[in-house]
């Protein structure tokens, strides 16, 4: 017989970021680490209070770990790998212990119904010794709750919440143990054990459907089949189709809304203060994720995040995925933070900040989007004309730009050039007969603003764009909206920010910053320290390079990205090349939209021939 064990597995020291993976139902998200505790659970939504949140804390504020007893074994050999099953988000972890093997199956369930967290245990060879821990720490690690058992499942109580309770189903035997849920059971060939914790409305409604392999079955097939509706036919279109499934991880299906990244907090400097939640649906981080899930066939989704686009308004920068106004920024102090990483914040200040890019990026999606289908023309042209005649009276005043900076508010180049492709994309809207408007005067203001940009934003000596009027810095937000059709690619200012940029901003590890830190000092944002390379600036220098015909130096910079995915394909915010690990939220749309888009664009060069390089005229 297999050794049993009474020592539950204790948490691993040290997981990197980049040590976990995700799963997702589009309503909720868990992060599962590599010894397969979940350490991170937000259900029923992305913004819930997390049940498990040892990520950014200790093992006293939350997580559910499955894992064999030859863990505890010196001559064992725990882990043998993890993978995503096929093109889907169902999670797989294979255990190898000198008993025998066995593989873990993680899932959360999509489509309607109540939130519900699946973990399915198999035996593959032998018979090896499992052990179930459950330690739920309801409102973020911060509270001990009541449990209850009810033959072979247990209520939860959440103390946050008078109406709704966690219910745990298992087929093996589950003792309390304190404030604790422990199974011990033998897998042999073969054989399965499965555990479901759900999330119910009522506290005396537990889940009717039974947690099987029907459960398992029916989210396979989900993700297959979204998976399946991807046009891109390229080179790589794995990697690609794992982008997609991520981003499609970061829907919010009931209203449509897309949030920034599942997590909130983790750093994008180590013990640093940059530490924000991203459970939000930021306008600009979501017009631009639908715009790459349009060009990649997912234009159902699309029209779905424009909906709730045009429900919520664009009052604010950023809303609760059910709509919400109100995000109150406040910080948990009972919980310490990844890797000391303090303060640990819920909620956002920056929804109350002017960004006057997002104009913009609404505008071009929405444009885009009514191109794609004519029968929603004069419903987004109307939206388009509203989001022009509104930007008239803001254009022309400083703001906290797309770098959300804390500080004083400025002209910021990018900022004015997303304010033309507002006005840009309502007169083409008006020409078109999608929409009715002060054609003339609107004509007029994309002159205008053009005209101040130039003169302004462009500075001479520097063959550049700079990162705000006046200014001797550039920024590589410039890219994006140089990319926005702000200027032609031929032109030589185009290709001299370009190159302005990456000499600049450029590193020898391959990426590209965002701005310039300065270890110890307050930076532009605000806060002190350096960060990691913001990964989106990459994929866009990757965009640019393609656009002035450098397509070699374009897959270059591709390549750089698509090196630091974790083994499932993940990625972060940032990543710290000093240390090779990934920094910021995780998985983050930002990252996995730049990799898509520079895809595109290296794809459709390629596919068009690719042309003679352009040079900046002297």
């Amino acid at each position: 017989m297999p050794r049993q064990h009474t020592a539950a597995p204790t948490l691993a020291a040290g997981p990197r970021i980049e040590d976990h993976g995700l799963l997702g139902d589009q309503k909720g998200s868990a992060l599962v680490r590599r010894d397969g505790t979940v350490v991170w659970l937000c259900m029923p939504r992305f913004d819930s209070p997390a049940v498990f949140a040892s990520l950014l804390g200790t093992e006293d504020h939350g997580f559910w770990q499955i894992a064999p007893a030859c863990l505890m074994d010196a001559t064992a050999v725990p882990g043998s790998g993890r993978r995503y099953v096929g093109n889907t988000l169902v999670l797989e972890t294979t255990w190898v212990c000198d008993t025998g093997t066995a593989v873990v199956r993680d899932f959360m369930v999509p489509g309607g119904g109540s939130p519900r967290l699946v973990r399915i245990v198999t035996g593959v060879t032998g018979k090896v010794a499992m052990r179930s821990l459950l330690r739920a720490r309801p409102d973020y690690g911060r509270a001990v709750p009541r449990i209850a058992a009810f033959d072979r499942r247990h209520a939860i109580d959440l103390p946050q919440s008078e109406d709704a309770r966690l219910w745990l189903d298992a087929d093996a035997r589950v003792r309390i143990e304190g404030s604790d849920l422990v199974a011990d059971f033998t897998v042999a060939e073969g054989e399965t054990v499965a555990f479901g914790l759900s999330w119910r409305e009522g506290v005396d409604s537990p889940p009717h459907a039974p947690v099987d392999d029907a459960l398992l079955a029916f989210t396979l097939e989900f993700w297959e089949a979204w998976a399946a509706r991807c046009t891109y036919n390229g080179p790589d279109r794995e990697a690609v189709v794992r982008s997609l499934l991520t981003l499609a991880g970061l829907i919010y299906a009931p209203t449509g809304a897309i949030v920034a990244a599942p997590t909130t907090s983790l750093p994008e400097e180590i013990g640093g203060t940059r530490n924000f939640d991203y459970r939000y649906g930021w306008l600009r981080d979501s017009a631009l994720t639908a715009g790459t899930l349009r060009r990649y066939g997912y234009q159902r989704e699309a029209l779905s995040w424009a909906l709730w686009a045009a429900q919520v308004g664009h009052r604010q920068i950023m809303f609760g995925v059910g709509g919400e106004t109100e995000l109150p920024e406040r910080e948990l102090d009972w919980l310490p933070g990844y890797e000391g990483s303090v303060p640990v914040r819920i909620g956002n200040a920056a929804a109350e900040q002017l960004q006057i890019d997002i104009y913009g990026e609404l505008a071009m999606e929405l444009h885009e989007l009514a191109l794609a289908d004519s029968s929603w023309a004069r419903r987004l042209g109307a939206l388009i004309v509203a989001l022009a005649t509104e930007l008239e009276q803001v254009w022309d005043r400083p703001d906290s730009g797309i770098w959300e900076m804390r500080g004083p508010e400025r002209p910021f180049t990018h900022s004015k050039m997303m304010a033309w492709a507002t006005v840009d994309r309502a007169v083409r809207t008006i020409e078109a007969g999608h929409a009715d408007g002060p054609l003339t005067r609107l004509r007029e203001l994309r002159e205008t603003i053009h005209a101040e940009v130039c003169e302004h934003g462009y500075d001479s000596d520097l063959n550049s764009f700079t990162q705000s009027y006046g200014s001797r810095e550039v920024d590589a937000s410039l890219l994006h909206g140089l990319l926005a059709g702000f200027l032609p690619a031929d032109d030589k200012r185009f290709i001299g920010t370009v190159e302005a940029v990456q000499r600049e901003l450029g590193t020898d590890d391959g990426f590209l910053l965002r701005y310039r830190t300065h270890a110890g000092e307050v930076g532009a944002d605000g806060f002190a320290g350096e960060e990691g390379r913001f990964l989106i600036c990459t994929g866009w220098l990757s965009e640019a390079l393609a656009a002035i015909g450098r397509p070699d130096d374009a897959r270059t910079a591709l390549a750089s990205l698509l090196a630091i995915r974790n083994g499932l394909g993940l990625l972060a915010e940032e990543y710290d090349p000093a240390t090779g690990r990934q920094l910021g939220n995780f998985p983050q749309a930002f990252s996995h939209i730049a990799h898509l888009g520079a895809t595109a664009e290296i794809t459709a060069l390629e596919a068009c021939g690719i042309p003679e390089p352009a040079g900046a005229e002297s």
